[in-house]
């Protein structure tokens, strides 16, 4: 009966255990090698047990019976060896692995036989997560595509990786192992393409609507082809400009793949800083206002300025919520802040507070020094 279950997994690609590159190989082998550690307890008890339950049925009456055994020193010595040798062995292999294979650690060799020269440049690619759809920046070519990578094989592959909506996972299983994309935060993977070939990217974490379509093709090429690739890309004549970039950023499943002959210089920081749609402080600004002391009560004006959650919800174009239909309600926006926040016009009344009876158990607790019954939080709160 399972043959026939068997037969439909042909159709499969196996990514993970058929590697195109250097990094994927390492990170298979990892896995053959702790699996196979692992098979050495697993397999030996799977058999004996077969092997008790055959020798010890009801029928074998040849079979010793000893109803007052209860230790022996042998099976001890066996049963706790095994597992602490091989969990030493585990936690050696996890501590190497996790620092060779750190992916924020730049690539030394391009193959087991091959190190990277000295003069070899990697590629530096700037990925953007956006909802439903990838947007890569190759920002010393100048050129940017939707939903499409080219790479050449052999050099190594410096990838930036951000996201514009909430996070995901950048996964690209024949070339390295995943890693997240979070708003205002860049992770780096490295990775190099050793053979020619089309290979699958895609997100590996749910991450709304339009999950399902938030796939994107690798063709790893020879550096020729690939060179001729970035030729086409500057040829198409679009522009890749804040505005331009705002429109793409808007939600959309199963985007098809387009491309940019130029990107508007700073666009990647503008949108790893949160600060891409015209009005916003970026990060980096209010990082530097922080270290220099703070901006003090004058820091007020800037509220609008560093609020960057809802903004798609402002401009019509959230993407559907995971709280509708199923609650009755829209999803979540600016009309009601978080329980906790000092109160906004947008909702003065959430922190409000509630007068109740003291019960004598110690629910109902004074408040902190510096605060009144009317006060919405403590008073040292409300300073600078």
């Amino acid at each position: 009966m399972l043959l026939p279950l068997l037969g439909l997994l042909g159709g499969c690609e196996a990514s993970v255990l058929n590697p195109a590159g250097d990094m994927a190989v390492r990170e298979r082998d990892l896995i053959i090698a702790s699996t196979g550690l692992m098979l050495l307890i697993v397999l030996p008890v799977m058999l004996v047990t077969l092997l008790f339950a055959w020798r010890y049925r009801a029928s074998n009456t040849t079979a010793k019976y000893d109803p007052d055994f209860h230790h022996s020193t042998q099976l001890e010595v066996l049963i706790w060896t095994a597992p602490l040798l091989i969990i030493i062995a585990l936690g050696a292999l996890t501590w190497i692995s996790t620092h060779v294979l750190d992916p924020f650690r730049p690539l030394r060799r391009i193959d087991a036989t091959r190190p990277v020269a000295s003069e070899v440049r990697p590629l530096t690619i700037e990925v953007v997560a956006l909802d439903w759809k990838w947007l890569f920046f190759y920002p010393d070519q100048g050129v940017a595509a939707v939903n499409e990578l080219a790479v050449p094989v052999d050099r190594p592959i410096n990838f930036k990786i951000t996201s514009a909506t909430v996070m995901t996972s950048f996964f690209v299983p024949s070339l390295a192992g995943q890693i997240y994309a979070m708003a205002g935060m860049e992770t780096r993977l490295h990775a190099v393409a050793n053979r020619p070939g089309d290979y699958d990217g895609f997100a590996a974490q749910y991450n709304g609507a339009g999950f399902s379509h938030m796939g994107f093709k690798v063709h790893g090429t020879s550096t020729k082809d690939f060179d001729a690739w970035i030729d086409k890309l500057k040829g198409v004549g679009k522009i890749l400009d804040q505005e331009a970039y705002l429109d793409l950023a808007k939600p959309t499943e199963s985007e098809p793949v387009h491309y940019y002959s130029s990107v508007q210089d700073g666009l990647y920081g503008k949108i790893l800083n949160l600060c891409a749609k015209p009005g916003k402080m970026c990060m980096g600004e209010m990082m530097f206002i922080d270290a220099n002391g703070g901006g003090g009560k004058d820091s007020e004006a800037n509220y609008d300025r560093l609020k960057y959650d809802g903004a798609m919800t402002e401009e019509g174009n959230e993407a559907p919520g995971a709280t509708f239909p199923a609650s009755g309600r829209p999803p979540n926006t600016l009309a009601v802040q978080p329980q906790g926040m000092l109160p906004r016009t947008v909702a003065p009344q959430v922190n409000q507070q509630k007068k109740q009876h003291d019960d004598g158990q110690g629910h109902n607790m004074q408040g902190m020094p510096g605060m009144t019954g009317s006060d919405v939080a403590p008073a040292q709160l409300d300073k600078n």
